[in-house]
């Protein structure tokens, strides 16, 4: 036996000097060595509508900043704690590195994948709109980023670009995008998981996120906004099939993150916060079920909300609804329901939309109603009501509207957040052991301080001097 184990060493040096070039080894046989451009669409559209969708506290913390949610035992987030777990870190990491990335050699490569002229202009029209997507979050989560050195691997130490100019360039951009869709070529097809390369649909969509771009920076630059919105009001969405929606499955792995990080990981983490709570129950709104159980299940009345950033017992409290952490529950990108809020905005501002804004609000409200399965009847006994009907509501239009643009984008918990940070409705409750003011933006990674410094320190600079959560944004007037 022992001199068969002498051999085996000296026959593997024997083959192997017969064979100087071992890199085969390292070759992964059952992997492609390329990548066509779709499917890398694909993924970057995957990758965002997850990151948008997602609870998992370590990225997005969003519904719990916009007090739609509340935590149970861990409340670190609800009491604006960013750094114990990374979380702009992390947030900044997943967009610019599994997204941004994937739709940058996406179009890289559509040169060579796509011989069609008419095609190839779809494809790149619309990865840009999912990239101008993808830009406006980091825009509007951190102000100044890097963009017209980001995404260069030879650059290890990008400049920090202006948040305004930023802003302005990817509305020309979405101008650029409309005008290069072409309705009679073909375009990503299946892999295009919004739409399935429905040119028409993507100028829709296109013409929507124009919408919601210029209402943000409505209080900022009003003859801009303006401008923008005129340009792009008649070609947004005109009915929910017009929906920017992300379509998940029953069967994991394509699952909505919700069910993942809830049901699956068997986690009670969550409940409904005391204040969205109080404003459906003020007005019985026919949405509660849909969007949260009863304080003891699904059989309780009792629609009860948690204090924000202080411990509550699980069954004490109303939690998020099976409805909402159903496995194939889809992921809003953009709706109907946002564009008549935006249209109603823009009519109370003397924009020339069409309508009035009573009429683009009801309409905005009937399609949130709409969407979450309430009938015909109670949604009408709902607008009727003195205290959400558009001409009896109290407060000014920005705090009609912004409440009910507040339920509406339930799920939807970053753009929640943008629309509270602009509109600043509902007024929301401080949390009793903050750890800061209301978080208006993210401050930036900690990488970015330890290993892209100057930059960083040029950035902090001119957003006023200092990284703080408390910083508003360009667009953040009031």
């Amino acid at each position: 036996m022992k001199k068969i184990l002498i051999l085996i060493p000296a026959l593997l040096f024997f083959f192997a000097s017969c064979n100087k070039d071992i890199s085969y080894l390292n070759e992964d046989t059952k992997r492609s060595s390329t990548v066509p451009s779709y499917t890398l669409f694909s993924n970057g559209q995957r990758n965002l509508s997850d990151y948008l969708a997602t609870p998992n506290v370590n990225t997005n913390i969003f519904e719990l900043i916009s007090q739609q949610w509340t935590e149970v035992t861990y409340v670190d987030e609800s009491n604006y704690d960013l750094g114990t777990r990374s979380v702009a870190d992390n947030w900044w990491r997943a967009l610019y590195k599994n997204v941004l990335i994937d739709f940058q050699s996406a179009r890289n490569l559509i040169p060579d994948d796509v011989t069609d002229a008419t095609q190839q202009k779809n494809e790149l029209a619309m990865l840009d709109i999912m990239e101008v997507y993808t830009w406006s979050v980091l825009v509007n989560t951190y102000g100044n980023i890097p963009y017209t050195e980001a995404l260069d691997a030879a650059n290890l130490f990008p400049k920090y670009d202006d948040a305004k100019t930023i802003y302005y360039d990817l509305l020309s951009r979405l101008d650029a995008d409309i005008t290069a869709l072409d309705a009679s070529g073909d375009s990503f097809g299946g892999a295009d998981l919004l739409y399935n390369g429905n040119v028409d649909s993507w100028k829709k969509f296109a013409n929507s996120l124009k919408l919601r771009m210029g209402i943000t920076i409505a209080d900022f630059d009003d003859a801009k906004a303006k401008s923008v919105i005129e340009s792009a009001a008649p070609g947004a969405f005109t009915s929910a099939s017009d929906n920017a929606s992300f379509t998940y499955y029953v069967a994991t792995p394509n699952v909505n993150p919700v069910w993942t990080n809830v049901v699956q990981s068997g986690r009670n983490d969550f409940v409904a916060a005391e204040g969205i709570i109080a404003i459906m129950n003020a007005n019985n709104d026919p949405r509660r079920e849909a969007f949260f159980t009863g304080k003891g299940g699904n059989n309780d009345s009792a629609f009860v909300g948690g204090v924000v950033g202080r411990g509550n017992a699980f069954p004490s409290y109303s939690h998020p609804s099976d409805l909402v952490e159903q496995p194939d529950f889809p992921f809003i990108f953009m709706s109907y329901s946002e564009v008549e809020f935006i249209l109603a905005e823009a009519a109370e501002r003397g924009y020339n939309v069409g309508g009035t804004a009573a009429t683009h609000y009801t309409s905005a409200v009937k399609a949130s109603l709409d969407f979450w399965g309430v009938s015909a009847a109670d949604a009408a006994v709902y607008l009727a009501k003195p205290s959400v009907a558009y001409a009896t509501a109290a407060g000014t239009y920005k705090q009609k509207i912004g409440i009910q643009k507040y339920l509406s984008l339930y799920t939807n918990g970053f753009q929640t957040w943008v629309e509270q940070r602009r509109l600043d409705y509902p007024v929301l409750i401080a949390p009793p052991t903050a750890l800061s003011g209301y978080p208006v933006r993210f401050t930036y990674p900690v990488n970015e301080q330890n290993l892209n410094s100057g930059s960083w320190s040029a950035a902090k600079m001119n957003m006023g001097g200092t990284d703080a959560v408390e910083t508003k944004l360009f667009w953040d007037k009031f």
